[in-house]
């Protein structure tokens, strides 16, 4: 599954000010990513705000980037929860056109055991049609999918193709590299630790920060994935400050007050988010004008 190496970014939903979709900056975005030369785009994972829209919300986003994207890159949908039920109908009801694989993100808040979260994503593994990649983000889900569950899931499983990791453990990724088989994809999950995983193996990286700076990312992973490490670095050293303030006062706050900066889209976000600080705004603004110029 070559076309989900390099960058793919999370995309953020754009909101008008009474809370409404804002599909005219969606369509800026969308193609800003294309402009920027990532390798494909990911709708409604958790940076899209999903647990905040409804189901009829999600079907016109989906159908909506499907349409933008006209075909030009790879799409993946997000697709997860903490109800199995819930996403297995909602999988096996999405209309696939226009899209390349699913992401699910690891149940939340009921903490599952191991065998608990194996026999959630084989439920989800039999309801799709496509390719799944499964989403390790301990952070947010309150559980860990541990190296030996994500291998025997994708060694069980052919239609599950790879896993977004954001557990932030190298020893963790390390073991998904020795026991995975030779087609799984490892795929990080953070920004600041995409340049070190892709040097043990990992593919590339579904990215919060690509939303504002997508050929500066992109020219990196892509120097990274060549193996080209020395001539990666600088480009790796100077998005940190960035890539740090985009998470300073959570996500997708961050790269919303870049976006609108950068004339994309607003800042709107929705309940119980709020925007960023003035003072952080001042300072995402001036690293933002730094990185780009």
């Amino acid at each position: 599954m070559n076309k989900f190496h390099g960058t793919g970014v999370a995309l953020v939903t754009p909101f008008n000010a009474d809370g409404t979709v804002d599909y005219d900056g969606l369509r800026k975005l969308i193609n800003h990513l294309i402009d920027g030369k990532v390798e494909y785009l990911v709708s409604l994972g958790t940076t899209g705000e999903a647990s905040t829209l409804n189901k009829a919300d999600k079907k016109k986003i989906w159908e909506f980037t499907a349409e933008v994207n006209n075909g030009r890159l790879p799409l993946v949908a997000g697709i997860g929860g903490n109800d199995t039920a819930e996403i297995t109908d909602s999988i096996r009801t999405f209309e696939v056109n226009g899209y390349d694989a699913i992401l699910s993100a690891s149940p939340y808040y009921n903490k599952p055991t191991q065998e608990g979260i194996y026999q959630h994503y084989k439920a989800i593994s039999e309801s799709s049609s496509l390719p799944i990649l499964l989403y390790n983000v301990p952070g947010r889900t309150a559980s860990n999918v541990s190296p030996e569950t994500t291998c025997r899931l994708a060694n069980d499983f052919k239609n599950i193709i790879g896993t977004k990791e954001a557990s932030g453990n190298f020893d963790q990724f390390n073991q998904i590299m020795r026991d995975k088989p030779a087609d799984f994809m490892l795929i990080s999950g953070d920004d600041p630790v995409a340049m070190p995983m892709i040097s043990i193996g990992a593919v590339g990286v579904i990215s919060v920060i690509g939303n504002a700076l997508p050929q500066q990312l992109s020219d990196m992973i892509r120097l990274c994935l060549k193996g080209n490490f020395n001539t990666a670095l600088p480009l790796h050293l100077n998005l940190i400050e960035f890539t740090r303030m985009m998470f300073a006062e959570g996500n997708p706050g961050g790269v919303k007050a870049a976006l609108k900066h950068l004339g994309i889209c607003d800042d709107h976000v929705r309940l119980p988010l709020v925007k960023v600080t003035d003072s952080l705004r001042t300072a995402i603004i001036a690293e933002t004008n730094r990185v780009i110029k």
